[in-house]
């Protein structure tokens, strides 16, 4: 896993099997992002076997199968959704060809899963929401840098066990080393990547909706900016957001693409949720400047006093064998559809009425 490039960085976890061998199949297809390794690798230490991985770039597939020789190239994207046995077809599209690809496999007869941001437009979230009516399917999204965080994961269950009371805001930073040497082209095409809000903004909003516990939300006010990069005219480097939740809950969230190449991991990502009780800070990949190695730093204060939770090695990540236990008996307990659609239409959202300054 390199910790200094977001792109490719997957997490890798103690196997921990919900399903036997061969009970749960699922097949990556299109490679465009480094995500697809993470997603493949939560599903694998959940009991998940790999079939099929096809990409229309064979280098792409040679470096999967290097990486999981257990799968078998697949000719074409045809095979892989025509696969009997497949429950699941993960993939990494390019962003704005994520939405599309998910309704392919949904009249395939087989669950999606796909790397954040799923949509760049309304018009395919919509197209989504009434695919998933239609076919009884999944459209499930890897909102990262929640699910693949133990950080994230204890603090989901410190404020589900009441430590900090109700839940009235989030502030959330999520900075981001650019990299751009390594990017391809379409990272920087604002109609391919969907802008900053929507693109790295996405783990962001649902981490809110999740904390806060809301399902109804308003964008307030955001605002987009290049900065410093006007070699990349579509590229957005900067964005901040505010929302309210139907409950009163209230969220602030900044991204932008401005780590230092002096820092040891490639962002120092941050969530700071406030309760009526207490708060807590979540240091997610990094204590800066600091003596310890890694992330999961999780702070606690509430009326019992001051905590430092080291979350790494204690939670895992159990939303990907939940998913794979929610994909056999159709039920929501890993993330109801709702609410990965609703984090989509709020990063949309957000971009579409965003200020540019």
């Amino acid at each position: 896993m390199n910790q200094m490039d977001g792109m490719n960085y997957a997490p890798k976890g103690k196997p921990k099997p919900v399903v036997k061998e061969g009970e749960f199949v699922f097949s990556a297809a299109h490679l465009d992002h480094g995500h697809i390794y993470g997603m493949t690798n939560a599903l694998l230490e959940a009991g998940g076997t790999l079939r099929y991985v096809y990409d229309p770039d064979e280098e792409k597939v040679a470096r999967f199968l290097k990486t999981y020789p257990q799968a078998k190239a697949a000719r074409s994207e045809e095979e892989v959704l025509g696969d009997p046995g497949a429950h699941m077809v993960a993939g990494a599209a390019v962003t704005s060809e994520r939405g599309p690809f998910g309704l392919r496999v949904m009249d395939a007869g087989k669950d999606y899963f796909t790397d954040k941001a799923p949509f760049t437009t309304m018009e395919q979230l919509e197209r989504a929401r009434q695919k998933v009516k239609e076919t009884g399917k999944k459209y499930m999204v890897y909102y990262s840098e929640r699910l693949h965080v133990e950080g994230a994961v204890l603090a989901g269950y410190l404020v589900e066990s009441g430590e900090i009371g109700k839940v009235i805001s989030v502030t959330g930073f999520g900075p981001h080393r650019l990299g751009a040497a390594g990017r391809p082209a379409w990272f920087f095409e604002k109609e391919r990547y969907g802008g900053i809000l929507c693109d790295i903004g996405s783990h962001q909003i649902e981490q809110y909706l999740y904390y806060a516990g809301e399902k109804a939300a308003k964008v307030q006010l955001s605002r987009i900016g290049n900065y410093a990069h006007p070699q990349y005219p579509e590229l957005e480097d900067f964005g901040d957001c505010a929302i309210t939740g139907e409950n009163g809950t209230t969220n602030y969230f900044r991204v932008d693409w401005f780590t230092p190449d002096g820092l040891r991991t490639w962002g120092d990502g941050r969530t700071f949720i406030v309760g009526t009780e207490g708060f807590i800070e979540i240091r997610k990949y990094i204590d800066l400047a600091g003596q310890e190695t890694g992330g999961n730093h999780v702070y606690l204060v509430n009326g019992k006093g001051e905590k430092h939770l080291d979350a790494t090695g204690v939670t895992g990540y159990p939303f990907f064998g939940a998913l794979i236990l929610d994909c056999l008996n159709r039920t929501e307990n890993a993330m109801t559809q709702e609410h990965a659609f609703l984090a989509a239409q709020l990063c949309l959202e957000a971009e579409a009425q965003a200020v540019r300054v």
